[in-house]
């Protein structure tokens, strides 16, 4: 099976050759965070790395949009919006809600956690099976209202 930076690089030629621009700079802006990561730290990520950089880049653009849709810039939104559909092309599939919550009632209980003092050890647990799957500020937020409900 090829590693998820072989299938980007695979895409990448794709996009090339189809004349998709528009993913082309998206593919090949994911690559040079992969690249500067690996040179920074001067490793070889491997996918478990790579879908953290990825998660960091999508939750920059949702930040991004979130921004612009305040300033009413919404054809600044809707580029982010079109980089986060190439993004999500190369991060496992999306947990669904019930997912989501299912995952959180069972990592309160693992955690013993009993308040909203306890939702550091619940997110700690919850990370690593959810990066690059879930929104991790959707998570917070349900983790929050389970301790409330």
């Amino acid at each position: 099976m090829d590693s998820l930076k072989e299938r980007i690089r695979d895409d990448m030629k794709a996009s090339m050759k189809s004349g998709a621009k528009a993913r082309l700079g998206v593919i090949r802006m994911i690559l040079a965070a992969i690249k500067q990561v690996e040179v920074d730290e001067r490793v070889e990520l491997g996918d478990d790395r790579v879908i953290v950089v990825l998660d960091k880049m999508l939750k920059q653009r949702r930040e991004s949009i979130r921004q612009y849709r305040d300033a009413n810039r919404n054809d600044l939104a809707e580029i982010e919006e079109a980089e986060i559909l190439v993004i999500q092309d190369f991060l496992p599939q999306a947990l669904t809600e019930a997912e989501i919550d299912q995952m959180v009632i069972k990592a309160i209980a693992e955690t013993g956690a009993a308040s909203i003092k306890d939702m550091g050890s619940v997110m700690a647990l919850l990370k690593p099976q959810m990066q690059g799957r879930a929104d991790m500020a959707v998570v917070s937020a349900r983790i929050k209202a389970g301790f409330s409900a």
